[in-house]
């Protein structure tokens, strides 16, 4: 499981270095390959490893090719998929494209979510993150039925 916000920097050449902590457990889990794409309601990419990423793309496979709406998200998510390998000092190297969708800098945010990664702008996720919290902060706050029911 992926926890915990880490800052981390792209280089020149569009390549990120990914936490140590994570590294044994990618190379055990998925022999290092990853597979990142953009994420459809925030600016910013989601990174899988390929293990988890198979699983969505069964998912995906159940979706309708005639339904508009579920032809898009697979296009969308398809589309933008792009195969990541760990290098020898635990580098990924992400596409212009995808680096260019989610408004990456030097400086990045690479956010753990279970199963995948966010990677956010340094700047963009901060901004998000305070957002998110004084949204969570509104006494009139609407929430579904399963964060009613959820205590931690």
């Amino acid at each position: 499981m992926f926890r915990g916000a880490h800052a981390i920097n792209l280089d020149d050449k569009g390549r990120l270095a990914i936490p140590t902590k994570f590294r044994a457990l990618l190379q055990a889990d998925c022999e290092g390959q990853l597979v990142c794409t953009i994420d459809l309601k925030d600016p910013c990419l989601l990174l899988y490893p390929l293990s988890e990423w198979q699983e969505v793309e069964q998912k995906l496979s159940q979706l309708s090719n005639m339904v508009e709406a579920e032809r898009r998200v697979k296009r969308i998510l398809l589309g933008s998929a792009m195969e990541c390998q760990l290098d020898k000092n635990g580098r990924i190297l992400l596409s212009s494209p995808l680096r260019a969708h989610a408004g990456l800098n030097k400086k990045l945010m690479l956010v753990g979510q279970l199963n995948k990664f966010e990677l956010w702008d340094e700047d963009t996720w901060n901004e998000k993150l305070q957002l998110d919290i004084a949204q969570e902060q509104q006494k009139d706050l609407t929430v579904s039925e399963r964060l009613q029911d959820f205590n931690f």
